[in-house]
């Protein structure tokens, strides 16, 4: 049995990050890690958690890092694209400060080149989540970063399982129909939740792996 697991916000929370690493290779030998994006802001050490990150995993585990809106926001203002102010009144100062006052070139590199959404046999994954009016491969990358799910909605996601995050479910993940939401409010005193999908397995998360900040 292979297994895909999905981890949600982090959002600059270090030690869940770790803790919640080894709690999912406690649980398998090998397998793929899908984060599902805002590594960064209003956490204290958004540095780790990128440094992190960028490593990547040990031998046998794939990583995908997706892009979250926090990721967004300071690329964009990094590049001169969007308002400092609204980047730093959303958690970018914190970010700012776990770096000593700049972001460095490498980190904003990296962050700029993540992918917005991964798809495999059963399932979607994607910070936001995806808009049912447009085919899968026409999704914008700002809906995919950006837009609100409203919580008691389910579509059809052309046959497959939509997994997500950007919006806080009451500090516990949700499954409504073919969607999964596993933002449960990390940095908000809630926790830190991967979503644990069978791979030969059509449909939503077998079980839920929580780890308390």
């Amino acid at each position: 049995m292979s297994y895909t697991f999905a981890v949600g916000d982090i959002h600059g929370c270090s030690e869940a990050m770790e803790r919640m690493i080894a709690g999912i290779e406690a649980y398998a030998a090998s397998g793929t890690i899908v984060f599902l994006g805002d590594y960064i802001d209003r956490g204290s050490r958004s540095d780790d958690v990128l440094k992190r990150l960028m490593d990547g995993p040990k031998p046998g585990w794939n990583w995908i890092c997706l892009k979250g809106n926090h990721e967004d926001m300071m690329c964009g203002v990094y590049a001169g694209r969007s308002e400092r102010s609204w980047w730093l009144d959303n958690g970018g100062l914190d970010t700012e400060m776990s770096f000593g006052g700049r972001v460095p070139n490498d980190c904003l590199a990296w962050a700029q080149a993540l992918p917005a959404i991964h798809v495999d046999e059963h399932r979607i994954f994607a910070h936001a989540g995806v808009s049912p009016e447009f085919p899968l491969d026409r999704q914008s990358e700002r809906d995919l970063l950006w837009l609100r799910v409203p919580h008691d909605y389910s579509g059809n996601y052309w046959g497959k399982h939509l997994v997500h995050g950007h919006t806080p479910s009451d500090k516990n993940p949700k499954t409504v129909g073919n969607r999964t939401n596993i933002d449960s409010a990390c940095v908000f005193g809630g926790f830190l939740t991967a979503a644990v999908f069978d791979d030969d397995t059509p449909g939503a998360p077998i079980e839920f792996i929580k780890v308390a900040t």
